[in-house]
């Protein structure tokens, strides 16, 4: 690739559904040479879409890698004797092992052959909904699975293989520069769900030692399990008093969907509605918030969190908080108190390194989420934690690298347990506000202020709180 002329360069790209950016690169007669030598910030004025960016430098990392790799490779072979492994040391040479076998995935990796169903939706050059993805994660967690040989923990550049060969055979299912954190975030998803209900491989036991399971512990019956033979149940307008036994029931079906890959949603749906009433005395009697999520574990998930809260007081709050952060962005940026935040300097380094319209308005909203604790003086450890660790026991948010569309994490925690995970700042809003009031939770004075205006717009009461 050194010696490759621009031409080659531009084939090169278009053989990679890389075609768009061919123009571009004889305009600045980018070379072989020239083309390993660029950096992340010559990538990002040469390439608008994000997405287009991280196909790109996972391409050049990869030949690079390889090159080393396989020169590594090559010296170990011609050098290697008995001597050699005498000295290294055991470990030494697990690592030297490791890192050849990673090579070789990285080499060898290619998509599977995808269902017939699937396969007319990516010619049709469609996005597709919200089943169709979760078929197309589920392969690709079963193929990743073969090639790893059976083990269930991939590690993040694995990932990245898999989710840039995804975006690359099918560039439609990037989402204007999103779609490779939402596939790669849904593939770890994919990973978490079919480990949990694991109990005979040695590297998932490990694990669930090493975070707080125990092997062949037997557990002592719950508070909200005992509780459960003597609550009355009463569905809608009229009383439906459902025994123990069949109250049970619900519960039990709705753990063991949790657990699948493939749910039935709208039963989901219906065993919620079902369920309600015995869920919300649970918590109004103050059972502990594991017991809740062990026998409703959907709640856990941002869709389920919403609907109940919709069910409680018959607001949208996703839709409510997406208009608060449009309406208010700007104006929460432009003011004096948080022009010297950290939150807000780290944001105006990295607008200059976008132009993209939707990319500058996602940055500028998630700014805006992190620094209304500031605007109303309020503590916000009790409201983000922002690349740190989670202190509060009331629902906080956990955020990592927010500014970055590549890594950026979002995570609604708990009694310093982590609930969910969220796509990104607004659902994140979201679900941090739904949780007060799902789980009944008292507001902390040091957040009360932040808190009352945001629920005072999601409630359009007749004189909403203003910004100070």
């Amino acid at each position: 690739m050194e010696n490759w002329s621009v031409e080659q360069v531009c084939n090169w790209l278009k053989e990679r559904n890389l075609g768009e950016l061919v123009p571009k690169f004889r305009e600045e007669e980018v070379s072989g040479a020239a083309l390993l030598a660029l950096n992340d910030r010559m990538v990002q004025q040469l390439v608008k879409k994000i997405g287009h960016q991280a196909v790109l430098m996972d391409l050049i990392k990869k030949y690079q890698q390889q090159k080393s790799g396989l020169e590594s490779l090559t010296h170990c072979c011609e050098t290697a004797s008995q001597t050699f492994l005498e000295v290294i040391s055991g470990k030494n040479l697990k690592s030297f092992f490791a890192r050849y076998n990673t090579l070789q995935w990285t080499r060898s990796y290619a998509l599977p052959d995808f269902p017939y169903d699937v396969k007319c939706i990516l010619a049709e050059k469609k996005c597709p909904d919200h089943s169709m993805r979760i078929r197309i994660i589920e392969f690709l967690q079963a193929d990743m699975t073969k090639y790893l040989e059976g083990s269930l923990y991939p590690n993040s550049q694995q990932y990245n293989i898999v989710v840039n060969a995804l975006l690359q055979a099918y560039p439609f299912l990037d989402e204007d520069g999103n779609g490779f954190l939402l596939w790669k975030r849904a593939l770890k998803d994919r990973f978490k769900y079919v480990r949990r209900p694991i109990e005979d491989d040695e590297q998932v036991l490990r694990n669930k030692c090493k975070f707080g399971h125990r092997r062949g512990q037997t557990r002592k019956p719950s508070f909200a399990e005992n509780k459960l033979d003597d609550v009355q149940v009463q569905v809608g307008e009229e009383p439906a008093h459902l025994k123990g036994s069949a109250v049970d029931l619900h519960i039990k079906w709705l753990k063991r969907e949790y657990m699948k890959t493939q749910r039935n949603w709208e039963e989901v749906d219906n065993k919620m509605n079902t369920t309600i009433k015995i869920r919300r005395k649970m918590i109004n009697d103050k059972a502990p918030l594991k017991d809740i999520l062990r026998l409703f574990p959907f709640l856990r998930c941002p869709y389920q969190l919403f609907r109940e809260f919709q069910l409680l007081t018959h607001m949208d709050i996703y839709k409510k908080t997406v208009e608060i952060l449009e309406i208010y962005s700007e104006k929460i940026l432009s003011l004096h108190v948080v022009r010297n935040n950290p939150i807000n300097i780290m944001l105006q380094e990295n607008l200059k390194q976008h132009t993209e319209e939707d990319v500058l308005k996602y940055m500028k909203m998630t700014a805006a989420c992190l620094l209304l604790p500031e605007v109303f003086g309020d503590d916000s450890s009790l409201f983000a934690a922002v690349n740190e660790e989670v202190k509060a026991v009331t629902p906080v948010l956990e955020v990592k690298n927010p500014f970055n569309m590549n890594s950026c994490e979002f995570a609604l925690y708990v009694e310093r347990e982590e609930l969910a995970q969220l796509d990104d700042c607004t659902m994140a809003l979201a679900a941090l506000v739904a949780a007060f009031h799902v789980f009944d939770i008292p507001c902390p004075k040091r957040i009360h202020r932040t808190l009352n205006f945001l629920e005072s717009l999601v409630f359009e009461v007749r004189n909403p709180a203003s910004l100070p």
